[in-house]
Protein backbone atom coordinates (compact mmCIF):
# COMPACT_ATOMS: atom_id res chain seq x y z
CA UNK A 1 0.00 0.00 0.00
CA UNK A 2 2.65 2.43 0.77
CA UNK A 3 3.74 1.65 -3.14
CA UNK A 4 0.99 2.86 -4.08
CA UNK A 5 0.91 5.73 -2.25
CA UNK A 6 4.63 6.95 -3.37
CA UNK A 7 3.21 6.31 -6.55
CA UNK A 8 0.07 8.32 -6.72
CA UNK A 9 2.12 10.82 -4.87
CA UNK A 10 4.67 11.07 -7.63
CA UNK A 11 2.00 10.78 -10.66
CA UNK A 12 -0.10 13.41 -8.77
CA UNK A 13 3.81 16.05 -8.75
CA UNK A 14 3.70 15.04 -12.13
CA UNK A 15 0.44 16.61 -13.38
CA UNK A 16 1.01 20.05 -11.05
CA UNK A 17 4.58 20.55 -12.73
CA UNK A 18 2.89 19.64 -16.09
CA UNK A 19 0.50 22.17 -15.22
CA UNK A 20 3.33 24.71 -14.59
CA UNK A 21 4.78 23.92 -18.24
CA UNK A 22 1.63 24.26 -19.70
CA UNK A 23 0.73 27.69 -18.34
CA UNK A 24 4.14 28.86 -19.99
CA UNK A 25 3.26 26.76 -23.75
CA UNK A 26 -0.37 28.70 -23.87
CA UNK A 27 1.21 31.87 -24.56
CA UNK A 28 3.42 30.23 -26.75
CA UNK A 29 0.47 28.76 -29.01
CA UNK A 30 -1.15 32.03 -28.57
CA UNK A 31 1.00 34.00 -30.88
CA UNK A 32 1.87 31.01 -32.96
CA UNK A 33 -1.72 30.65 -33.63
CA UNK A 34 -2.51 34.02 -34.87
CA UNK A 35 0.81 34.69 -36.47
CA UNK A 36 2.42 31.29 -37.25
CA UNK A 37 5.20 32.60 -35.29
CA UNK A 38 7.18 30.72 -32.82
CA UNK A 39 7.80 33.27 -29.94
CA UNK A 40 10.76 32.98 -28.43
CA UNK A 41 10.41 35.48 -26.31
CA UNK A 42 7.21 34.55 -24.49
CA UNK A 43 9.76 33.12 -21.29
CA UNK A 44 11.42 36.39 -20.85
CA UNK A 45 7.76 38.06 -21.32
CA UNK A 46 6.59 35.30 -18.04
CA UNK A 47 9.61 36.75 -16.44
CA UNK A 48 9.26 40.77 -17.27
CA UNK A 49 5.60 40.75 -16.03
CA UNK A 50 6.80 39.09 -12.35
CA UNK A 51 9.45 41.74 -12.24
CA UNK A 52 6.86 44.50 -12.90
CA UNK A 53 4.57 42.72 -10.78
CA UNK A 54 6.73 42.82 -8.05
CA UNK A 55 8.16 45.82 -8.42
CA UNK A 56 5.10 47.62 -7.86
CA UNK A 57 4.55 45.73 -4.50
CA UNK A 58 7.94 45.60 -2.95
CA UNK A 59 9.27 48.84 -1.24
CA UNK A 60 12.56 48.46 -2.88
CA UNK A 61 11.72 48.99 -6.56
CA UNK A 62 11.74 52.21 -8.84
CA UNK A 63 7.96 52.32 -8.31
CA UNK A 64 8.19 53.00 -4.47
CA UNK A 65 11.49 55.13 -4.96
CA UNK A 66 9.51 57.32 -7.48
CA UNK A 67 6.08 57.39 -6.21
CA UNK A 68 6.69 57.07 -2.27
CA UNK A 69 4.08 54.10 -1.84
CA UNK A 70 3.44 50.56 -2.76
CA UNK A 71 0.31 49.40 -4.37
CA UNK A 72 -2.29 46.91 -2.64
CA UNK A 73 -2.36 43.61 -4.42
CA UNK A 74 -5.82 44.37 -6.04
CA UNK A 75 -4.03 47.25 -8.23
CA UNK A 76 -0.92 45.76 -8.81
CA UNK A 77 -1.77 43.12 -10.87
CA UNK A 78 -3.68 45.38 -12.94
CA UNK A 79 -1.00 47.97 -13.31
CA UNK A 80 1.06 44.75 -15.04
CA UNK A 81 -1.93 43.94 -17.13
CA UNK A 82 -1.42 47.24 -18.55
CA UNK A 83 2.58 47.30 -18.67
CA UNK A 84 2.20 44.31 -20.80
CA UNK A 85 -0.72 45.92 -23.14
CA UNK A 86 1.44 48.64 -23.40
CA UNK A 87 4.51 46.14 -23.93
CA UNK A 88 2.85 44.44 -26.79
CA UNK A 89 1.77 47.81 -28.61
CA UNK A 90 5.38 48.87 -28.61
CA UNK A 91 6.95 45.52 -29.94
CA UNK A 92 3.81 45.70 -32.66
CA UNK A 93 5.17 49.59 -33.54
CA UNK A 94 9.04 48.80 -33.20
CA UNK A 95 8.94 45.60 -34.59
CA UNK A 96 6.13 43.84 -35.96
CA UNK A 97 4.26 45.90 -38.57
CA UNK A 98 8.08 46.00 -40.47
CA UNK A 99 7.83 42.23 -40.87
CA UNK A 100 4.41 41.33 -41.84
CA UNK A 101 5.64 40.11 -45.29
CA UNK A 102 8.89 38.45 -43.73
CA UNK A 103 9.64 35.00 -44.18
CA UNK A 104 8.60 33.08 -40.82
CA UNK A 105 12.31 32.39 -39.93
CA UNK A 106 13.04 36.13 -39.93
CA UNK A 107 10.03 36.68 -37.68
CA UNK A 108 11.36 34.04 -35.35
CA UNK A 109 15.13 35.60 -35.37
CA UNK A 110 12.61 39.03 -34.28
CA UNK A 111 11.78 37.08 -31.15
CA UNK A 112 15.36 35.74 -30.07
CA UNK A 113 16.55 39.83 -30.38
CA UNK A 114 13.67 40.46 -28.39
CA UNK A 115 13.90 38.20 -25.59
CA UNK A 116 17.28 39.09 -25.19
CA UNK A 117 16.22 43.16 -25.32
CA UNK A 118 13.39 41.81 -22.61
CA UNK A 119 15.95 40.55 -20.39
CA UNK A 120 18.48 43.64 -20.53
CA UNK A 121 15.93 45.58 -19.59
CA UNK A 122 14.24 44.04 -16.72
CA UNK A 123 17.86 43.78 -15.92
CA UNK A 124 18.51 47.64 -15.99
CA UNK A 125 14.87 48.33 -14.51
CA UNK A 126 14.38 45.74 -11.82
CA UNK A 127 18.23 44.38 -10.72
CA UNK A 128 18.89 40.24 -11.49
CA UNK A 129 18.36 39.62 -7.43
CA UNK A 130 16.29 36.65 -6.49
CA UNK A 131 13.17 38.26 -5.35
CA UNK A 132 10.51 36.79 -3.27
CA UNK A 133 6.77 37.40 -4.78
CA UNK A 134 3.95 36.92 -1.82
CA UNK A 135 0.32 37.82 -3.23
CA UNK A 136 -1.16 35.59 -0.90
CA UNK A 137 -1.56 32.12 -2.55
CA UNK A 138 -1.22 29.52 -0.35
CA UNK A 139 2.21 28.07 0.17
CA UNK A 140 3.18 24.73 1.57
CA UNK A 141 1.42 21.38 1.64
CA UNK A 142 -2.36 20.57 2.01
CA UNK A 143 -3.08 19.20 5.12
CA UNK A 144 -6.06 17.88 4.18
CA UNK A 145 -4.32 15.65 1.51
CA UNK A 146 -1.71 14.91 3.79
CA UNK A 147 -4.17 14.28 6.72
CA UNK A 148 -6.96 12.50 4.65
CA UNK A 149 -4.38 10.17 2.57
CA UNK A 150 -0.99 10.54 3.63
CA UNK A 151 -0.45 12.69 0.08
CA UNK A 152 1.73 15.51 0.09
CA UNK A 153 0.73 17.91 -2.16
CA UNK A 154 1.95 22.09 -2.39
CA UNK A 155 -1.57 24.57 -2.45
CA UNK A 156 0.46 26.26 -4.76
CA UNK A 157 0.15 23.73 -7.50
CA UNK A 158 -3.36 22.68 -6.73
CA UNK A 159 -4.33 26.77 -7.12
CA UNK A 160 -1.92 26.86 -10.72
CA UNK A 161 -4.31 23.64 -11.78
CA UNK A 162 -7.28 25.67 -11.31
CA UNK A 163 -5.90 28.52 -12.61
CA UNK A 164 -4.58 26.97 -15.55
CA UNK A 165 -8.29 25.32 -16.13
CA UNK A 166 -10.10 28.50 -15.97
CA UNK A 167 -7.69 29.71 -18.50
CA UNK A 168 -8.15 26.82 -21.00
CA UNK A 169 -11.86 27.67 -21.02
CA UNK A 170 -11.43 31.63 -21.54
CA UNK A 171 -9.26 31.06 -24.38
CA UNK A 172 -11.10 28.13 -25.98
CA UNK A 173 -14.34 30.00 -25.71
CA UNK A 174 -12.58 33.64 -27.21
CA UNK A 175 -10.93 31.63 -30.15
CA UNK A 176 -14.10 30.29 -31.07
CA UNK A 177 -16.81 32.25 -29.97
CA UNK A 178 -15.36 35.75 -30.93
CA UNK A 179 -15.63 37.83 -33.56
CA UNK A 180 -11.62 39.01 -32.95
CA UNK A 181 -10.64 35.14 -31.96
CA UNK A 182 -11.89 34.25 -35.68
CA UNK A 183 -10.05 36.98 -36.97
CA UNK A 184 -7.10 35.48 -35.34
CA UNK A 185 -6.89 32.44 -37.12
CA UNK A 186 -7.64 33.93 -40.22
CA UNK A 187 -4.13 36.21 -39.83
CA UNK A 188 -2.72 32.92 -38.74
CA UNK A 189 -3.85 31.09 -42.38
CA UNK A 190 -2.56 33.96 -44.44
CA UNK A 191 -1.98 37.24 -43.21
CA UNK A 192 -2.29 38.72 -46.81
CA UNK A 193 -6.02 37.38 -47.27
CA UNK A 194 -6.78 38.70 -43.85
CA UNK A 195 -5.44 42.14 -44.82
CA UNK A 196 -7.51 41.79 -48.09
CA UNK A 197 -10.83 41.32 -46.29
CA UNK A 198 -10.53 44.26 -44.62
CA UNK A 199 -8.90 42.74 -40.60
CA UNK A 200 -6.35 45.44 -39.40
CA UNK A 201 -3.13 43.26 -38.76
CA UNK A 202 -1.66 45.86 -36.20
CA UNK A 203 -4.73 45.90 -33.74
CA UNK A 204 -4.56 41.74 -34.39
CA UNK A 205 -0.49 41.44 -33.54
CA UNK A 206 -1.65 43.89 -30.77
CA UNK A 207 -4.27 41.99 -29.14
CA UNK A 208 -2.65 38.51 -28.97
CA UNK A 209 0.17 40.04 -27.85
CA UNK A 210 -1.55 41.08 -25.15
CA UNK A 211 -3.34 38.49 -24.28
CA UNK A 212 0.23 36.48 -24.61
CA UNK A 213 0.99 38.77 -21.93
CA UNK A 214 -1.29 38.44 -19.25
CA UNK A 215 -1.19 34.52 -19.77
CA UNK A 216 2.55 35.20 -19.47
CA UNK A 217 2.12 37.33 -16.25
CA UNK A 218 -0.36 34.29 -14.94
CA UNK A 219 2.83 31.92 -15.77
CA UNK A 220 4.83 34.33 -13.87
CA UNK A 221 3.21 34.69 -10.90
CA UNK A 222 2.85 31.02 -10.24
CA UNK A 223 6.77 30.36 -10.88
CA UNK A 224 7.20 33.22 -9.40
CA UNK A 225 5.79 32.54 -6.18
CA UNK A 226 7.15 28.95 -6.50
CA UNK A 227 10.82 29.70 -6.82
CA UNK A 228 11.34 33.36 -6.63
CA UNK A 229 11.22 35.67 -9.71
CA UNK A 230 14.92 35.14 -10.80
CA UNK A 231 16.40 35.26 -14.40
CA UNK A 232 16.69 31.72 -14.70
CA UNK A 233 12.53 31.78 -14.90
CA UNK A 234 13.50 32.72 -18.87
CA UNK A 235 14.90 29.43 -19.34
CA UNK A 236 11.72 27.33 -18.66
CA UNK A 237 10.25 28.38 -22.32
CA UNK A 238 13.26 25.64 -23.23
CA UNK A 239 10.92 23.03 -21.29
CA UNK A 240 8.14 24.26 -23.40
CA UNK A 241 8.96 22.98 -26.22
CA UNK A 242 8.55 19.47 -26.19
CA UNK A 243 5.07 20.21 -24.49
CA UNK A 244 4.33 22.01 -27.81
CA UNK A 245 5.47 18.96 -30.01
CA UNK A 246 3.07 16.76 -27.69
CA UNK A 247 0.15 19.06 -28.07
CA UNK A 248 0.64 20.76 -30.43
CA UNK A 249 1.75 24.42 -31.23
CA UNK A 250 -2.14 25.28 -31.96
CA UNK A 251 -3.83 23.72 -29.72
CA UNK A 252 -4.55 25.41 -26.42
CA UNK A 253 -5.75 22.17 -24.97
CA UNK A 254 -3.33 20.57 -26.72
CA UNK A 255 -0.56 22.73 -24.21
CA UNK A 256 -2.55 21.51 -21.20
CA UNK A 257 -1.93 17.93 -22.30
CA UNK A 258 1.12 17.88 -23.29
CA UNK A 259 2.45 20.05 -19.98
CA UNK A 260 0.73 17.04 -17.67
CA UNK A 261 2.64 14.30 -20.24
CA UNK A 262 5.38 15.88 -19.68
CA UNK A 263 5.40 16.50 -16.34
CA UNK A 264 4.56 12.81 -15.49
CA UNK A 265 6.94 11.21 -17.30
CA UNK A 266 9.77 13.41 -16.05
CA UNK A 267 8.89 12.52 -12.79
CA UNK A 268 7.96 8.95 -13.51
CA UNK A 269 11.72 8.84 -15.23
CA UNK A 270 13.82 10.61 -12.56
CA UNK A 271 12.20 8.34 -9.63
CA UNK A 272 12.51 4.86 -11.63
CA UNK A 273 14.22 5.18 -14.60
CA UNK A 274 16.79 7.39 -12.37
CA UNK A 275 18.98 5.47 -10.44
CA UNK A 276 19.34 3.02 -13.45
CA UNK A 277 21.59 5.83 -15.49
CA UNK A 278 22.84 7.75 -12.33
CA UNK A 279 20.54 10.57 -12.33
CA UNK A 280 19.81 14.03 -13.39
CA UNK A 281 17.19 12.64 -16.21
CA UNK A 282 14.38 14.85 -15.36
CA UNK A 283 16.30 17.82 -17.41
CA UNK A 284 16.61 15.93 -20.16
CA UNK A 285 13.76 13.36 -20.50
CA UNK A 286 11.15 15.41 -21.74
CA UNK A 287 13.24 16.47 -25.24
CA UNK A 288 14.06 12.61 -25.58
CA UNK A 289 10.52 11.88 -25.50
CA UNK A 290 9.69 15.05 -27.83
CA UNK A 291 12.05 13.80 -30.35
CA UNK A 292 10.71 9.87 -30.50
CA UNK A 293 7.34 11.64 -30.77
CA UNK A 294 8.02 13.41 -33.62
CA UNK A 295 8.85 10.59 -35.72
CA UNK A 296 5.64 9.21 -35.04
CA UNK A 297 3.31 12.33 -35.42
CA UNK A 298 5.02 15.77 -35.81
CA UNK A 299 1.89 17.84 -35.66
CA UNK A 300 1.26 16.56 -32.27
CA UNK A 301 -1.85 15.09 -30.68
CA UNK A 302 -3.75 17.78 -30.91
CA UNK A 303 -2.35 19.88 -33.93
CA UNK A 304 -3.30 20.45 -36.99
CA UNK A 305 -1.78 17.83 -39.72
CA UNK A 306 0.00 20.67 -42.35
CA UNK A 307 -0.30 19.61 -45.97
CA UNK A 308 1.65 21.64 -48.29
CA UNK A 309 0.68 20.86 -52.30
CA UNK A 310 3.53 21.58 -54.95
Amino acid sequence: MAFDIFLLEVILSGLMTGVMYALVALGFVLIFKASGIFNFAQGVMALFAALALYDFLAEDGWFFAVFGFTLPVWLAIPATIVVMIVLAWVIERTVLRFLVKQNEIILFMATIGLAFVLEGLGDILFGSDVKPLDIGIPQGASDWLLDSFNLYLEKLEIFAAGTAAVLVVVLAIFFQRTRIGRALRAVADDHQAALSVGISLDKIWVIVWSVSGIVALVAGIMWGSKSGVQFSLSLIALKALPVLILGGFTSVPGAIVGGLIIGVGEKLAEVYIGPMVGGAIENWFAYMLALGFLLFRPQGLFGERIIERV
